[in-house]
């Protein structure tokens, strides 16, 4: 006899997903996402900054500059005009740089039906004022519902329609408690949904998007030491320890350890630390092996999100009182003028402390000028 799978709960009343979306962003990941929407059937509305990107989106189906090789939905429409964009839609995607997320956001708020739900797709922390992504999203869309989507998510992949998973989060309200189908996380998730890519939900908007900012500079650090000639060792170290760093952040600004166990914690940081695809692992990469910064990527102005994150996220665990010793090497390197070398080794020289956090034990380093002097002469 053939046993049947168990099902999972499944709220009496049926959910359903968004029918009319916009997406704010025509790079390479809002480009993705619309795309997703679309074959999902979703009537979804592409806006981006440059006509000529638009123009190829509804002509050739196809954005080549940020999906190269990559033919988009014939349903999939372009527009220019954020009013055009927002017009009548019941749920919109901000997907920018984290540094573009206010001003538009400002621009969204001009435009968008009162009340839609809006989920911000960029990852990171304000650099002035320490702010998460969605937080600066609320104070620009003070009458929406702001969430996020996040995952491990590289753009083209998901584009080309490879099984791939993100979560969505928003808070939910008393009346989402008692009926999750017509929240808008459940409904958003729906939305994304297709034979391929597979939706998650959370409530946990805090945690979420801390894996989200958090990975970026922990992928840098793995992409340096293994620019610097190290192997899986010491990136499975520094992904370890970044995921406890992740948790320390989350928890102290009310989110919850078990989230960042999740897809955007763990899962976004497995998958930006593995492969040089991601922008902050390449940079990283590139440091590692004696490039100077304004040379890397072959001089090109490629924004990496990390870079920016590294100063940030610090700047944030400073004022918590949270103890990011990762992050704050990279930080170092990147922003304060530190030796590579010296500064990872400086790290790994760090006094000896209990993993499980509740032991609460720390003893200096037994070898901790011989450390120091080894690693940094290998890694220079």
């Amino acid at each position: 006899m053939k046993h049947q799978p168990m099902a999972s709960h499944v709220p009496q009343d049926p959910a359903r997903g968004y029918q009319r979306v916009a997406v704010i962003g025509a790079g390479s990941w809002g480009t993705a996402l619309a795309a997703t929407l679309a074959r999902a059937g979703v009537q979804t509305r592409l806006w981006g900054r440059n006509p000529q990107v638009v123009d190829e989106i509804n002509r050739d189906h196809r954005n080549s500059a940020m999906l190269p090789g990559v033919d988009l939905p014939e349903t999939l429409y372009g527009v220019h005009e954020m009013s055009d964009a927002l017009s009548d839609v019941e749920a919109a995607l901000i997907v920018v740089p984290s540094r573009s997320v206010r001003s538009v956001s400002r621009q969204v708020a001009e435009h968008a039906p009162e009340g839609i739900p809006v989920a911000i797709c960029a990852k990171g922390i304000e650099a002035e004022t320490g702010l998460l992504m969605s937080q600066v999203a609320e104070e620009e869309l003070k009458t929406h519902p702001i969430g996020c989507v996040s995952g491990p998510t590289f753009a083209h992949e998901t584009a080309l329609g490879y099984p791939t998973s993100a979560t969505v989060a928003f808070p939910f309200t008393y009346a989402d408690r008692l009926k999750p189908q017509d929240s808008p996380a459940v409904r958003l998730a729906l939305s994304l949904t297709t034979e391929s890519f597979r939706a998650y939900v959370s409530d946990d908007l805090v945690g979420v998007e801390i894996g989200g900012a958090v990975k970026n500079v922990v992928a840098i650090a793995c992409g340096m030491m293994t620019g610097a000639g190290f192997a899986e060792n010491t990136r499975a170290a520094l992904i370890t320890r970044g995921v406890d760093e992740m948790k320390r952040l989350a928890e102290a600004l009310g989110g919850r350890r078990e989230t960042v166990t999740g897809l955007s914690g763990i899962g976004d940081l497995s998958l930006t630390c593995s492969s040089p695809t991601s922008r902050n692992m390449a940079l990283g990469q590139q440091l590692g092996q004696g490039t100077p910064r304004a040379e890397c990527f072959d001089g090109k102005p490629i924004v990496v999100e990390g870079e920016f994150n590294a100063r940030s996220v610090t700047d944030l665990a400073r004022k918590l009182g949270v103890s990011m010793p990762i992050c704050e090497t990279v930080r170092a390197i990147l922003h304060d003028g530190a030796d590579l070398g010296s500064a990872f080794a400086a790290l790994w020289a760090r006094p000896i402390e209990a993993e499980p956090r509740a032991m609460d034990l720390a003893f200096s380093h037994p070898a901790t000028d011989q450390a120091i002097a080894t690693l940094a002469e290998r890694i220079s």
